[in-house]
């Protein structure tokens, strides 16, 4: 019998962790376990939403790792999404610049801001994020796009966009580690391609010379390099924007960092390009949906594309917010930049 028990909930998911007495186990391990459907071994009686009891079945993930507050995760670590729940694999990581337009705020939450906050200069901090693989059990359960990983097919040829299903970014913040002695641990069709199993260390996952190839030659197209992150009364937004050959990529999550229900009902974009257009988009909702933010499901992540008429520009906006009273407030989406490398730039190499 367990000697104690930590129960945390993030995106839907149950996790349970349970702490073993020395002579069960060879050490005093923590074990991670997951609520889910598919499973056969452990079953758990719980209470859903209408008070209704419910059978939900309990799936081992692994053994519980401390997350590391330095230094930054390998490639092959294991991990659940803090957030969003999902079981996922590092591929490698990168060193980002988080622009956090709410560090120096007295009160982030606040809607005390002046309207021209967004205009306020914020210097970008190195902040490691990963890029991931995640496990195709759990894609139909994640409030994100898991096909929102997109690069170009050709240099020459800036209208083929792949998506890649199953990849993600993920901030250190977000890294819950384990381990596990699975052979299998996370189901994806890359997964034996980049990884395989150090027969001398165990279960410990190396990256094959396919994983270094893959990214290598798709480096421009996954690169990540500026993160910018806003909260307004309690939702936090970040976005994070991809150069793709005059063509750019943003992701955008949302978080409700607090105890009430918001819906997303309408967006506001405003779209300025160097050669001097600013373009403003309306409409209903994010990409066909108006996500509802609970304290059971915090988060939405999706992503789109944008096209310039110009080898750079920015995008900022508000997203439109109502609370289950009916109350309405617009959430600012923090302003961030769409830059194109010098050598797609217009005249670039060519001297005069």
């Amino acid at each position: 019998m367990a000697s104690s028990v930590g129960i945390l909930s993030r995106g839907g998911w149950l996790f349970l962790l349970f702490r073993y007495p020395t002579g069960m186990f060879n050490t005093f391990s923590p074990r991670l376990f997951r609520i889910c459907k598919g499973c056969t071994r452990v079953q758990l009686r719980v209470m859903s939403s209408r008070n209704r009891v419910e059978s939900k079945l309990l799936e081992t993930v692994g053994i519980f790792e401390a997350p590391k507050i330095q230094g930054k995760y390998e490639t092959g670590q294991l991990f659940l999404h803090k957030v969003f729940g999902y079981r996922g694999i590092v591929l490698f990581p990168w060193l980002a610049r988080l622009y956090d337009r709410d560090v120096g705020s007295a009160n982030p939450n606040s809607s005390d801001k002046p309207a021209n906050s967004g205009s306020k200069e914020v210097k970008g901090k190195g902040h490691p994020y990963y890029q991931v693989l995640v496990d195709t059990r759990d894609c139909p359960h994640i409030r994100a796009q898991t096909e929102a990983v997109t690069f170009l097919a050709s240099h020459d040829d800036s209208r083929a966009l792949y998506a890649i299903p199953g990849l993600d970014y993920v901030s250190h913040d977000d890294i819950l580690p384990y381990s596990s002695t699975d052979a299998a641990p996370i189901q994806h069709e890359l997964f034996d391609r980049f990884f395989v199993y150090d027969t001398e260390k165990g279960s410990q996952l190396l990256a094959r010379d396919t994983l270094r190839a893959w990214q290598e030659k798709n480096h421009p197209w996954l690169e990540l390099s500026d993160v910018h992150r806003e909260t307004t009364e309690g939702v936090r937004v970040t976005a994070i924007p991809f150069y793709m050959g005059m063509r750019w990529r943003y992701c955008i999550r949302l978080e409700n960092l607090g105890k009430e229900m918001v819906q997303l009902r309408e967006r506001h974009w405003r779209i300025f390009s160097l050669s001097g257009t600013l373009e403003t988009v309306r409409g209903r909702g994010v990409v066909g949906r108006e996500p509802v933010l609970s304290k059971e499901q915090p988060a939405f992540q999706y992503s789109s594309h944008v096209s310039l008429q110009a080898p750079s520009g920015h995008m900022w906006g508000t997203f439109r917010m109502e609370r289950e009273d009916g109350y309405f407030f617009d959430c600012r989406i923090p302003p961030f930049s769409l830059e194109s490398r010098p050598e797609d730039q217009p005249g670039y190499g060519v001297r005069k």
